[in-house]
């Protein structure tokens, strides 16, 4: 991973709301949540998370998959791994 990629990660990581929703996100990984239980478990408004969401998957952290109707995220867990071994690489 390059610097200027990394702190695109970390820019996206910065904001205590998105890094509240990748975490939630890493507790239920594999498995991807639709947007209405991430802001009900966070107590999010429903435009706030749409906007961190957008953030997240801009910056390559998350990822969304539609099923029929219903719209899921989940962490994109080789996007997380990669910047934890950034920061130990020397």
């Amino acid at each position: 991973m390059e610097t200027t990629e990394a702190a695109h990660h970390f820019a996206a990581l910065g904001h205590p709301g998105r890094l509240a929703v990748v975490r939630l996100l890493l507790r239920h990984a594999p498995r991807a949540v639709r947007p209405t239980e991430i802001a009900a478990t966070l107590g999010m408004k429903p435009n706030t998370l749409s906007h961190h969401l957008s953030e997240l998957e801009a910056a390559g952290l998350i990822g969304s998959a539609r099923e029929g109707r219903s719209l899921f995220y989940s962490v994109r867990l080789p996007a997380l791994a990669a910047l934890i071994a950034y920061l130990g690489h020397d």
